[in-house]
């Protein structure tokens, strides 16, 4: 792509998400969404093969029906309340159409099924920002309608998307689908303490970012999108598979990695406020996507390809891939939990 282009296309994506987050008033927040969606789409389709053009369209189609719908959820809401303020929607069918149109865009249950295959079909960077930023501009919105959304809705997509995100990739071989579904668990999460205690979303958002971040760049710099692939890490670079292993452990949420501390938190909360089963059954059915991480460690650090050759080394190429901020990225990604104390007073 034209470096004049790209620069133009992620500056327009940035500033999307920043007018939808600075947002008070309905409209504006909406059209920086509309940014976000159109200046995605060549992103997506950085590398033209039919595969990103398909996984562009389905992007494209899901967010024009989410986008469609919240502009009627906010076109019903002026009718009744005559204002666009976000922080205030009087109509109850307005508000669940803006919250089920925002469930859409972030992809959690049952909205999702857009992300595991708009993921697979794009390359390791794309799907990164897909994963990534693309969740920022909707979770602020959520963040500011806390106050007077749908509880049962937002319960019951929060523990769909848990089961699902934990069930749907069992069965998978492809990373980036994987990965994909365990960002659908994790907006379950996201989702389920937003009610609570918003401050605690935006923590867990922050963590996994950056562990989504850490474990793309790995797989970016060892070019590896699927499990067979994997098995060849530990000889080309061994250093690359000991992070990948204790970040996928911090992202299951086993202590004492960062991973553990937004569970922590949020499982901390929701008994405080009386509520003991929806934590457990969140927690038991998180051990879903801890199967499939510890499958990944497995196939990654534990065993090795199955092939004719005796030799199992691969080819040395020299890698061009920087790797200045991963350092910064893993350290982040396992050794914050010692200042959980410290996050749980900034409440």
């Amino acid at each position: 792509m034209n470096p004049l282009a790209l620069s133009l296309i992620l500056t327009t994506l940035l500033a999307g998400t920043l007018i939808t987050m600075m947002s008070s008033h309905w409209l504006t927040a909406w059209m920086g969404l509309e940014m976000n969606m159109l200046t995605m789409i060549p992103i997506l389709m950085k590398t033209t093969n039919p595969r990103s053009t398909e996984a562009a369209t389905k992007y494209f189609m899901t967010q024009a029906m989410a986008s469609m719908m919240l502009m009627m959820a906010l076109t019903i809401n002026l009718m009744y309340s005559g204002q666009w303020s976000i922080t205030k929607m009087t109509n109850p069918v307005a508000s669940n159409m803006a919250l089920m149109a925002l469930m859409t865009k972030l992809g959690s249950a049952p909205f999702h099924f857009w992300v595991p295959e708009v993921t697979q079909g794009v390359e390791l960077a794309p799907g990164m920002i897909l994963l990534t930023w693309q969740k920022l501009a909707p979770l602020s919105l959520l963040y500011q309608m806390a106050t007077y959304t749908n509880t049962s809705l937002i319960y019951l997509s929060g523990l769909l998307s848990i089961l699902i995100g934990g069930w749907g990739g069992l069965n998978q071989t492809q990373l980036r689908k994987i990965l994909a579904y365990s960002s659908v668990s994790h907006m379950g999460w996201m989702l389920i303490i937003l009610p609570f205690n918003p401050t605690l979303t935006l923590l867990n958002l922050a963590i996994y970012i950056t562990l989504t971040l850490s474990i793309f760049m790995i797989l970016a710099n060892t070019f590896t999108t699927s499990m067979s692939s994997l098995t060849l890490m530990w000889n080309k670079t061994p250093a690359m598979t000991i992070m990948l292993m204790a970040t996928l452990l911090s992202l299951g949420g086993l202590p004492p990695l960062s991973g553990f501390m937004p569970k922590w938190l949020m499982i901390h909360e929701l008994t405080k406020n009386n509520s003991i089963i929806m934590p457990l059954t969140m927690a038991i059915m998180t051990l879903l996507n801890m199967y499939f991480y510890m499958r990944l460690i497995y196939y990654s650090s534990l065993t090795i390809l199955p092939s004719t050759n005796n030799m199992k080394m691969t080819w040395q190429f020299t890698n061009t891939k920087h790797t200045m901020t991963l350092p910064t990225l893993i350290i982040l990604s396992n050794m914050l939990l010692p200042l959980t104390p410290m996050i749980s007073m900034l409440e």
